[in-house]
């Protein structure tokens, strides 16, 4: 099924993203690419932040986010409560992140990893479904910013 994706990355993961962004056009996914688009040292808060807002205001419903190591860019992203971010680095971390947390977008360290391991976290979460049920109650209270009782 065509997915709308935004993808965003820093400098680091600029050719990583080109490279994905192309793919995933050639699987039919409609892309929304949101820079950068050069090894010009930029800041990745400003494209995770970019990212997120894609997500919210529901110009995509699916995010790829890169960086070096795709720490910050998660962190950056995940500041947005409508954004579930997860950092995998593996399919099997890509596919639980959507099952169990409902994550809407994925993020990626392009020095850590290489472009097919990026392509096989990308298919197993773009694939999995969220289960519903018990984890729903969870995933209601990610976005929410008032902590419940231990």
């Amino acid at each position: 099924m065509p997915h709308r994706i935004a993808i965003a990355s820093d400098h680091a993961a600029y050719a990583m993203k080109a490279e994905l962004a192309d793919w995933l056009r050639e699987q039919g996914h409609d892309v929304l690419d949101l820079g950068t688009n050069g090894p010009e040292s930029v800041d990745y808060p400003d494209y995770g932040y970019r990212l997120a807002g894609a997500i919210e205001d529901g110009s995509a419903g699916i995010g790829i986010a890169l960086c070096g190591s795709g720490i910050g860019i998660s962190v950056a992203v995940n500041r947005n409560p409508a954004a579930r971010c997860a950092l995998v680095s593996e399919p099997l971390s890509a596919g639980l992140a959507r099952q169990h947390n409902d994550a809407n977008v994925i993020a990626l360290g392009a020095r850590l990893i290489g472009t097919e391991m990026a392509k096989a976290c990308i298919t197993a979460f773009l694939e999995t479904p969220f289960l519903g049920d018990r984890h729903q109650r969870r995933v209601d209270k990610l976005s929410h910013s008032e902590r419940s009782p231990a």
